[in-house]
């Protein structure tokens, strides 16, 4: 039986991408069991600023490694399926500029990833709200002006 809004548990996620030809892409991987995409996330740790432990997040279970924002640009809140019930989560979530995919990373054989476009991304997560945060990612990252080819000066 699922619990309570004030029973609420608080986690982190990342919202990785990269900006490719003046365009942001976001990085979505998949959850372990329903293989649903998702943005990585996590419980806060220990002794960690909550966007480190997205950050980490991020390492373990997409294999990504680049520069997260300090603040969250949002959060949504989903319901984790438990064994016994179900329980409400907030997810705060941190933009990190993807600077380095590696090849080997914890999770690696666990879950797929793959870049997709914002509206994309958006439209595979579940998540209304999630999908809004992705929405208004390039609102939130300075992309650098997408390059036009200006015509030759004839005269």
């Amino acid at each position: 039986m699922p619990r309570t809004p004030k029973d609420r548990f608080n986690q982190v996620a990342a919202l990785p991408f990269r900006i490719r030809k003046g365009r942001v892409e976001v990085l979505l991987v998949t959850s372990r069991e329903t293989k649903r995409w998702l943005i990585p996330k996590g419980w806060p740790m220990k002794g960690k600023k909550p966007y480190r432990a997205a950050a980490q997040e991020a390492m373990e279970e997409a294999g990504v490694k680049g520069t997260v924002a300090q603040a969250p640009i949002g959060h949504y809140d989903y319901w984790k399926r438990r064994t016994e019930h179900f329980d409400l989560c907030r997810v705060q979530v941190y933009p990190l500029e993807v600077l380095k995919q590696m090849k080997k990373w914890p999770e690696k054989g666990e879950r797929d990833s793959r870049w997709f476009g914002v509206e994309e991304a958006a439209h595979q997560v579940l998540e209304p709200a999630l999908g809004q945060l992705i929405r208004s990612l390039p609102l939130h990252v300075h992309a650098p002006p997408e390059i036009v080819p200006v015509p030759a000066l004839t005269g």
